[in-house]
């Protein structure tokens, strides 16, 4: 009996290391400057602490004139001052410099406010990047992971090796959980699977970079009918208006009936009252005719406008069309002579 479970577990084994011998080395980097700098937190703190920096430099700069405000002054004076007013001036001068240097020292030295305080603020997202580094590494089989702006050397690095990016999806994925209903996780983590695939096949990249392409040309092509049809929809109106626009101008250039009796008896008493009246009336309707096709016109005029843009953008987004056709005929092609090549 003993000797069947001996000859399964001398297989088990066998097969464990063959199996571990065939599989190759899975090796990647990260950069973890670029990381630090893509991460909102982070800059602001940063952008903070500069502000911090600059008010010390400030405080340097100010000390320095001031001591070198008392250098021209010994030197103007030293003539006519006694020795040890002399050497009392240059103590006063060294002390001042000695503090000066101290005080840049403290601020800005290796082991300075600002290097105490940039570490502390990277520290937090530095264990945070650790930490998606480690699940990155379980979860794709990773061997090594090395960081790119770390002491280490690395004289090449291909960058299909860099998973930084991988890294500050992980840090924003973190983040935006918090802040997400179930409904939105569940979107969520579609969107993340679908990012890890795209991250283990560089061809699914391409694709979906394809596809990407090709609704973002569908949605504007969407968007460019919207504004198509609210064009015709603002003509159609325009037009409705002018045509009322038009018709109040005539019945406002008509004079009514009491208008027209009064100014019947008015030429009876003054004969010669008349004229000017109708000559103000007439004119005053043909100003209003006119004001009136003048607007008509500006709206033509503007419909034709939105027409013409409507008619360029329309020939863009099939010029659009057609290259994105081309270049992906074009990547087919070579694709297909690549594979025939291979065979």
């Amino acid at each position: 009996m003993k000797k069947p479970f001996l000859f399964i577990f001398l297989a088990l084994i066998v097969a464990n290391t063959s199996q571990a011998q065939t599989r190759s080395t899975r090796i990647g980097y990260i950069d973890m400057e670029y990381i630090l700098e893509n991460v909102s937190d982070y800059k602001e703190a940063k952008s903070q602490l500069e502000l911090k920096a600059t008010k010390w430099r400030q405080e340097i700069e100010t000390k320095k004139i001031a001591i070198d405000k008392l250098k021209e002054s010994l030197k103007a004076e030293k003539a006519l001052l006694t020795k040890e007013l002399i050497d009392e001036r240059e103590t006063e001068i060294k002390f001042q410099e000695t503090e000066m240097l101290d005080y840049q020292q403290k601020q800005f030295g290796a082991n300075g406010n600002l290097m105490y305080q940039k570490a502390a603020l990277a520290k937090p997202i530095q264990d945070q990047v650790f930490t998606a580094v480690q699940d990155i590494a379980e979860a794709k089989n990773y061997d090594f992971i090395f960081d790119k702006s770390s002491d280490l050397t690395m004289l090449f690095s291909a960058k299909r090796f860099d998973i930084s990016d991988q890294v500050l999806r992980v840090l924003n994925r973190t983040e935006k959980r918090e802040q997400l209903s179930k409904k939105q996780l569940k979107e969520q983590e579609a969107k993340e699977n679908l990012e890890n695939a795209i991250d283990e096949n560089p061809d699914l990249a391409d694709r979906q970079k394809a596809l990407d392409a090709k609704r973002a040309a569908r949605e504007k092509l969407v968007a460019d009918r919207k504004l198509e049809q609210e064009a015709k929809r603002k003509e159609y109106e325009d037009k409705r208006n002018a045509a009322a626009a038009e018709k109040a101008a005539k019945k406002n250039g008509t004079v009514s009936e009491p208008a027209k009796t009064e100014a019947v008896k008015t030429d009876n008493i003054t004969p010669d009252s008349g004229g000017p009246t109708e000559k103000a009336t007439t004119t005053e309707k043909a100003a209003t005719t006119e004001s009136g096709v003048n607007k008509a016109e500006e709206r033509q005029k503007l419909y034709e406008q939105r027409k013409k843009e409507l008619e360029e953008r329309k020939k863009k987004i099939l010029e659009e069309r057609e290259a994105a056709k081309k270049a992906k005929e074009a990547k087919d092609a070579e694709t297909q002579k690549t594979n025939t090549t291979n065979n």
